[in-house]
């Protein structure tokens, strides 16, 4: 039998209109919006479907979005006959999406926290001080010695080791303007400055990590319905006791997708499924996997698709 994982996409998915075709047409999705708008206190899936494509972006709003229509997504799918995955693992804040289709987070809770944790990223350091740039044809090895050579001081490190041609770093902006010209001069096919609102995955996220975990350690943790891969170590995880801590070292850590994806694939994992807004994710699996099955679930028409797979 065919072994399936799910995975969710993070930040870099989202657009106005996300999640409108399932809310239309699955009442599994349109109560995920409902209780995510009970939740927040305001409309969520006003500013998802009809919203302003700026206020989207903010990532205090992003993370919530996301999460929300991830989580439609799924529950569109369990309404339709889908099965449970063999594992599941989330990039960056799709890892929430994970934790609560696996029923470890309430995601009443999980839309409450990445609201909380999208305003800490973007308070813990002021606007122009960070950067990010995706760093394309370097290995890890390359880029995390450009990294060293460009810091001079300051913050820069890799951040999102998404696949092996394709690692983006954060840090200062300097020191990452400093590394993109670097790893350039070393044979990196392009080095791009990413239009993010501050830089993820380093240590200048200590702040935003800080105030996080006291709210994650306020959450209660269900048991998992399935196994996830956790970002930091890339290995699988059922003990509901640890995930806080998962969840708060993520935050400056580097989300180490190609582990994840090779874990999966070491795992027998033979055909993945990305839950949610956008084909981010598999695009990455197929540079990682290029054997592997893929399919993603956004829409009415893709959920469809993707049934007849099973």
């Amino acid at each position: 039998m065919t072994k399936v994982a799910y995975i969710f996409p993070g930040q870099g998915s989202q657009s106005v209109g996300m999640g409108k075709d399932l809310f239309d047409n699955f009442a599994a999705a349109r109560a995920v919006f409902d209780q995510a708008d009970e939740a927040l206190g305001f409309s969520l899936s006003q500013m998802c479907f009809s919203g302003d494509e700026a206020d989207l972006q903010l990532t205090a709003n992003t993370q919530p979005a996301i999460l929300t229509a991830s989580v439609a997504a799924f529950r569109a799918m369990e309404s339709e006959g889908f099965g449970k995955p063999d594992l599941a693992a989330g990039h960056s804040l799709g890892e929430y999406s994970a934790l609560v289709a696996a029923g470890v987070l309430d995601f009443a809770d999980a839309v409450r926290t990445v609201r909380k944790r999208g305003t800490y990223m973007q308070e813990a350091v002021p606007f122009g001080v960070g950067a990010m740039a995706a760093i394309l044809g370097s290995d890890l090895a390359a880029v995390e010695e450009g990294c060293a050579e460009a810091a001079e001081g300051q913050v820069c490190l890799p951040a999102n080791i998404n696949s092996p041609g394709q690692i983006v770093i954060a840090g200062n902006t300097e020191a990452v303007d400093r590394a993109c010209e670097i790893l350039k001069a070393k044979g990196a096919r392009r080095a791009i400055r990413l239009n993010v609102s501050a830089p993820f995955h380093c240590s200048l996220m200590m702040p935003a990590q800080e105030r996080l975990a006291a709210d994650l350690a306020e959450i209660n943790y269900g048991e998992f319905a399935f196994p996830i891969l956790h970002n930091v170590d890339a290995a699988v995880n059922t003990d509901p006791l640890v995930v806080a801590g998962k969840l708060t070292e993520q935050v400056s850590s580097p989300v180490r997708w190609l582990q994840s994806i090779d874990a999966m694939a070491g795992a027998g994992i033979e055909r993945f499924i990305e839950v949610g807004p956008g084909k981010v994710l598999t695009g990455l699996v197929r540079q990682i996997k290029k054997d592997a099955v893929y399919a993603n679930v956004e829409n009415a028409e893709s959920l469809r698709n993707t049934l007849e797979l099973q």
